[in-house]
């Protein structure tokens, strides 16, 4: 038999009501009262209506995932794995549930998301990406909807958001590479409509124009965050008659592809190109050559992410010593990939 409130109630000698405070954690009920309350409810293996404790406080106690694409896509990529290991592990420590919601396009992300908010189902949502123009940001901004963005908004400087200095990252990624020697270097981006595509690409050419080395439009390929993108680059860029003697990618899923290429191609790395990627994810290291990649402290960015969507949620109003963009450090790690000097 399902045991109720009123039952924990009679047996604690207190009424339903103040076990309800207890749920709900007032501040007006004794400590010595919720550690009794709390232990008959354990007694009596006495679980809580999470629903219906909803509908009394206004809150649901979870928080909103949106991923930018399907999740058959997204989790090849292990750096959203690690994101959302971050993102989890803060959000149970707060005592939040995790949803996670995806879409085919844009269109379906906005229905996801406004469904889950106006329904009451998620308090509050975390953005995985940033577009230069997005629906979804629109409608969570006008609509006063608590939520954090994974990056950055040119749109919207104010909202919450946590992200990397990406301009920096491949500033020090490409300047590596200059360092080593590497004059004509070749940049796999990702789409375009992203910010922390244009970024990355930015932060490249400030590399480039800061030394006065030329830059050709047939050394930037634009792609996905996939290993293809890097693999279909290999056969572009090896066969150019001028070819980069290193290149950065914008991720170390399509530094795979590009080692993939290259082995197929009968090129070696760093020999033949040296590469640095983004992200170090774990198989960066155990990739043959290990692949040298700009380390952005995946989960730290999740982790922080929860944290600050979970603080704005409890405090809306609290905005003593408010920041609004949190920035994660960043650190080349630097491997074999890209230990070669050109000419030797």
């Amino acid at each position: 038999m399902t045991v109720t409130i009123k039952d924990v109630a009679k047996k604690a000698g207190v009424s339903p009501s103040t076990v309800s405070r207890v749920l709900s954690g007032h501040p007006r009920i004794s400590l010595e009262t919720s550690r009794k309350v709390k232990v008959i409810m354990e007694e009596m293996g006495y679980t809580p209506n999470m629903m219906a404790k909803s509908l009394v406080s206004k809150t649901t106690n979870s928080i909103c995932i949106i991923l930018p694409k399907p999740a058959e896509e997204l989790f090849s990529n292990l750096f959203f794995m690690e994101l959302i290991r971050g993102i989890v592990t803060q959000s149970s420590r707060s005592g939040y549930d995790v949803l996670i919601s995806s879409g085919a396009n844009e269109k379906e992300e906005l229905e996801a998301v406004s469904r889950l908010l106006k329904g009451r189902r998620v308090d509050g949502v975390i953005l995985l990406y940033s577009r230069k123009d997005d629906a979804v940001i629109d409608f969570l901004q006008s609509g006063g909807y608590p939520f954090v963005l994974v990056g950055r908004s040119d749109r919207y400087e104010d909202i919450l958001s946590v992200d990397n200095d990406n301009i920096m990252a491949a500033y020090d990624a490409t300047n590596h590479l200059i360092s080593m020697g590497h004059e004509r270097i070749g940049f796999v981006s990702g789409p375009p409509n992203l910010i922390v595509s244009c970024d990355r690409l930015e932060g490249y050419r400030k590399a480039m124009q800061g030394k006065g080395l030329a830059m050709k439009d047939e050394w930037i390929v634009e792609g996905e965050f996939l290993q293809d993108s890097g693999y279909r680059a290999m056969s572009f860029f090896m066969n150019l008659p001028n070819r980069p003697t290193a290149l950065v990618a914008v991720d170390d899923m399509v530094s795979f592809g590009v080692l993939r290429g290259l082995n197929e191609l009968k090129y070696k790395v760093p020999e033949d190109l040296a590469i640095v990627s983004f992200n170090n994810i774990p198989l960066s290291e155990l990739s043959s050559p290990p692949i040298s990649s700009i380390d952005i402290g995946i989960y730290h960015l999740g982790y922080t992410a929860s944290q600050v969507l979970i603080q704005n949620i409890q405090k809306p109003d609290n905005q003593d010593g408010y920041t609004n963009r949190f920035v994660i450090p960043h650190r080349l790690i630097v491997r074999e990939s890209s230990m070669h000097t050109p000419g030797n």
